[in-house]
């Protein structure tokens, strides 16, 4: 008989956790929140070291439209910028985007650490 692991035990064994990042540039990322119904999301705080980045890349989904929101917490001495071509809200501290439809990264920290809160959701179309 196989195992089956739910989405709820699958979220307790990663939830407050340090992982690597997805594109495995040096960052981190800690599982706060998370949610598959009715409306997907998923709530991180991002951690920056010195020499992390992440390189332009589009973030894909299965079905509609992606949307993130990240909130920059604390700010890298130098380095650690979020490029992106076309947000749909930015500020210095508020970045409001579709990573599934927008290129974007972030800039090598060359001199301290960043950290982000990013919260980020798909809505069926």
């Amino acid at each position: 008989m196989t195992e089956h692991t739910s989405p709820l035990s699958k979220y307790f064994s990663t939830a407050f956790r340090w992982q690597r990042g997805r594109q495995l540039s040096g960052y981190d990322k800690m599982l706060l929140l998370q949610s598959w119904w009715p409306l997907p999301f998923d709530v991180y705080i991002l951690r920056f070291r010195e020499g992390a980045e992440i390189a332009p890349h589009v973030d894909t989904v299965s079905f509609g439209a992606h949307y993130r929101l990240n909130i920059v917490v604390k700010r890298a001495a130098s380095g650690g910028d979020f490029v992106c071509a076309t947000p749909i809200y930015e500020t210095a501290r508020i970045k409001y985007f579709r990573p599934d439809a927008c290129e974007h990264s972030v800039t090598r920290v060359n001199q301290g650490s960043r950290y982000v809160l990013s919260v980020g959701w798909v809505r069926r179309a």
